[in-house]
């Protein structure tokens, strides 16, 4: 039974209420709504909201919180609610992301737990560094340490924290449940124990609604529990709503019905409308990525024939190495095929370590050997943290340690280590001798230069990432900051810091972002976004979707992760799978 529609001015598709739709918006209490990929979850979790503010449920100063876990998703929500809610009922409702909401009470109230005493954020590059060298299985013991100790919190304990201080102050509790008395919980089948124990806190004095699909939890690496749905039941006895397949995102397509068929192993051998499994061969003299870039090249043509003026398509990997292999051959005008420009979701240690390290360059100092230092004392940093949560390798840390114990000592040993202090020296010498113009972009690339002509390739690492911050958007926010430097202080000092905040700011920014134009990700960074076309890419050795000797768990977490990656497509997906090697959920 239909009874009327939720309807849209800004481009939102428009989704008949059913008679269970309807009963969601007129439930009370806690609430648990399932459903598929583009089955309408979030749509009419915003349309509650617009409800009860409209209802006139909320209190003066009462607001309605939002939580995802991804400042692209918060994005996404934040858009579609300027298309279901009147403009001046939009400031009740905060839109947030779990960090974003966990710093704001920590910075206004984490002194309860740290007796007076300030807590600084640990940004992931920084974390990365201070963490290269502790055993996996004592990471977290560290980071608690951190915080407790030297009142450095890392993002992975926001959620801990902030549990904790709110059990700690029933005050404070009541303070915050009382200023968001309903508080939707998006994609909550991935919430791990840290957030679970947060959320239940909330709990015990706001309604929850809970939107989840546990056929999309591809987060069990960083704590996503199975159980976890069932654990909402039994602690909160909700009002429970199933959409089960309803789909509103891929509307006249197969594409979550393959979605669907691959959990099950059904798909091999049928045929699906808008939805192409390629087995691509090798052609000698070519590059191994030439199929991706072909298939890329035909998308854009399809998009451009068909399609609006604006359009976005994906290529989706499963392993950061393959991402950044593709994206180098889709800049290069090789196999007689063109470049294709494109947005990469880059992790930020490397790029924003380099970044640290080219702003100390800039700051400068009164002598060249100071300089030297701490150029040396930043290249530790960046061997050290550039490769995120994995451990650098043995050799590098060899180093790390060696120029340690030289910038203590004054002593090293070994040619290629002599070099690098060399050059750590040479670069100094230079940095001394500059002349800036003025202008944050030329400084900057001058500066970069320096380590590049640099003969070790640590230094030329360095240089290397920094390109990245092209990539990830960070050049326009970096050369803001030195601008205002310059004009203030007729030069970089304060570099290092301004760049710092300036990276820093990027994980709390909820910022509305257009998905358009190519973008290359792995399939996790996809998770929450949508895209006109995805094209999803297996590569011949690395990159692929069901890894060698996997376990039970890992093969069910691929199935369930390439399943996520089908569906976020609105028009059509494509999988390249090796010919000789194809995938087995595909053939």
């Amino acid at each position: 039974m239909r009874m009327h529609s939720l309807n849209s001015d800004c481009g939102e598709k428009v989704i008949s209420v059913s008679t269970e739709r309807s009963a969601l918006l007129e439930s009370e209490g806690h609430i648990l709504v399932l459903g598929g990929p583009g089955s309408g979850k979030t749509t009419i979790a915003i349309k509650k909201a617009e409800r009860e503010i409209s209802s006139g449920f909320l209190k003066s100063g009462q607001r309605i919180l939002f939580l995802s876990f991804a400042r692209a998703t918060v994005a996404r929500v934040a858009e579609k609610s300027r298309c279901l809610i009147q403009s001046e009922d939009r400031q009740r409702l905060e839109i947030n992301t779990y960090h974003g909401f966990a710093w704001n009470l920590l910075r206004s109230h984490g002194y309860l737990l740290r007796v007076g005493k300030p807590i600084a954020l640990l940004p992931p590059p920084e974390a990365a560094s201070r963490l290269a060298e502790i055993p996996s299985a004592m990471r977290d013991t560290e980071k608690q340490r951190l915080f407790d100790v030297e009142g450095l919190l890392h993002f992975d304990l926001f959620a801990r924290i902030t549990a904790g201080l709110l059990s700690r102050s029933q005050s404070l509790a009541t303070i915050i449940s009382d200023a968001y008395p309903i508080i939707i919980l998006d994609e909550f089948q991935d919430t791990n124990s840290d957030e679970w124990a947060l959320i239940q806190t909330l709990g015990k004095r706001s309604y929850l609604i809970a939107l989840a699909d546990p056929e999309q939890r591809i987060y069990e690496f960083r704590g996503a529990d199975p159980r976890r749905i069932g654990e909402f039941l039994a602690t909160y006895s909700p009002r429970q709503f199933d959409f089960g397949s309803e789909n509103h995102r891929s509307t006249g397509t197969d594409i979550l019905v393959f979605g669907n068929d691959l959990l099950s192993g059904v798909n091999k051998s049928k045929t699906y409308k808008d939805v192409a499994v390629t087995r691509y061969g090798f052609y000698r003299g070519r590059s191994q990525h030439f199929f991706v870039k072909a298939a890329v090249l035909e998308a854009i043509t399809r998009r451009k024939k068909h399609g609006p003026a604006e359009w976005s398509l994906a290529v989706l990997v499963s392993a950061k190495r393959m991402m950044l292999a593709v994206s180098d051959y889709l800049l290069m005008q090789t196999d007689r095929l063109p470049v294709i420009h494109h947005d990469v979701a880059l992790d930020a240690e490397g790029p924003s370590l380099s970044a640290s390290l080219i702003a100390g360059l800039l700051e400068g100092a009164n002598d060249s050997d100071t300089i030297a230092r701490r150029l040396l004392l930043d290249l530790c940093s960046h061997m050290r943290g550039r490769s995120g949560n994995n451990a650098p390798p043995t050799a590098t840390l060899e180093i790390v340690s060696a120029l340690s114990a030289f910038i203590e000592s004054g002593k090293i040993r070994g040619k290629n280590r002599k070099q690098l202090v060399t050059d750590a020296q040479q670069i100094a010498d230079k940095r001394l001798r500059l002349k800036f113009s003025g202008d944050p972009g030329d400084d900057w690339l001058l500066v970069r230069s320096f380590l590049s002509e640099a003969s070790s390739e640590h230094f030329k690492q360095v240089a290397e990432d920094a390109k990245y911050l092209r990539l990830l958007r960070k050049g326009a926010a970096l050369r803001a900051r030195l601008g205002e430097l310059w004009r203030s202080k007729d030069g970089y000092d304060g570099a290092t810091l301004a760049v710092r905040d300036a990276l820093l700011q990027e994980h709390f920014s909820v910022a509305t972002s257009h998905w358009t134009g190519v973008h290359v990700m792995t399939i996790h960074k996809a998770k929450g976004k949508e895209f006109d076309e995805v094209i999803i890419y297996e590569g011949t050795h690395q990159g692929r979707i069901v890894r060698q000797n996997a376990t039970e768990s890992d093969v069910a977490q691929a199935r369930l992760s390439l399943r996520v990656a089908i569906t976020r497509a609105r028009l059509r997906t494509t999988i390249l799978t090796p010919k000789n090697d194809a995938c087995p959920f595909l053939c």
